[in-house]
């Protein structure tokens, strides 16, 4: 197992996902943001002004690094220069969070511009398992792996999605990282009690809890079908799931996920403050 003693933890505070147009708002009053989250693969190069705000930035705030690029549920191996240039970034900038998706992204050569599901079984959880042991020993880190949303359930699937993301965790030793919108995105689509499955679900694994914005459509049948799109404001009944979680695990770093249609710094803020007042109906 790791030493972990070193490795910062992100405070138990409302964060957002970093955007460059908001770069001069953030320097000048980023309140009541207390941690930004960057994606990993926008910041793997070798110089110029990403890289020099980021630095920047991270004097100021922990940093969580949120991965989309490795394909840890993949059939096939991780690539290896993929993750030493995540390695590189990690080294330097030296993160309080790294985290990466249940899903996987790639086919042979080929990678496709989406994160999809995985069915859950034994043979499932022995590959994703050795991808994490990888992925941690190659950062010299533990990793938080997060909740999907879905929008199929498989057949052949012998675990339930938090009973897996929880001997996941037993086994590699890694945290978790719950995203709640994808909770409600999935359980809608799945006909599932959302509450249900945050009951189930293996709290004290948590490092991070995200939130995000969802889109609503309907499927061939005229059933609902929400599509997680990170491109609005947070839904009510997430926020009220939210609050559910928050009884159950207590405070944690709470992230607003903003990534499409991104809105200018104040509408993001008062996502932001609507976290912190999260936060603070929950007893510490």
């Amino acid at each position: 197992m790791l030493d972990t003693t070193s490795i910062p933890t992100l405070p138990a505070g409302p964060g957002v996902g970093y955007k460059p147009q908001h770069f001069r708002d953030i320097t000048i009053d980023a309140t009541p943001v207390t941690w930004l989250e960057i994606h990993a693969e926008n910041y793997m190069g070798d110089g110029g002004r990403p890289l020099a705000q980021l630095r920047h930035l991270a004097e100021k705030f922990p940093i969580s690094v949120h991965g989309v690029g490795l394909s840890i549920g993949g059939e096939g191996r991780l690539d290896p220069d993929h993750l030493a240039r995540l390695r590189k970034l990690c080294d330097w900038l030296n993160p309080a969070s790294f985290s990466e998706h249940l899903a996987w992204s790639t086919h042979d050569s080929h990678f496709l511009n989406d994160l999809l599901p995985l069915p859950y079984t034994s043979a499932t959880l022995t590959r994703v398992a050795a991808h994490i042991d990888e992925v941690q020993e190659a950062l010299g880190r533990p990793m938080l792996l997060e909740n999907p949303s879905s929008y199929l359930a498989f057949i052949e699937s012998t675990y339930a999605e938090p009973d897996f993301l929880n001997e996941l965790a037993r086994r590699t030793g890694c945290g978790l990282l719950l995203d709640v919108n994808n909770v409600f995105v999935s359980a809608t689509n799945l006909n599932m009690d959302p509450r249900a499955y945050i009951d189930a679900f293996p709290l004290d694994r948590v490092g991070e809890i995200h939130l995000g914005g969802h889109d609503e459509d309907e499927d061939d049948h005229g059933a609902p079908l929400l599509i997680d799109s990170h491109g609005r404001e947070v839904a009510d009944p997430v926020w009220a799931l939210l609050d559910h979680t928050l009884d159950r695990s207590g405070p944690r770093p709470l992230l607003i996920e903003w990534d499409t249609d991104v809105p200018d710094w104040p509408t993001l803020a008062t996502e932001a403050s609507r976290a912190k007042a999260a936060l603070a109906k929950v007893p510490a």
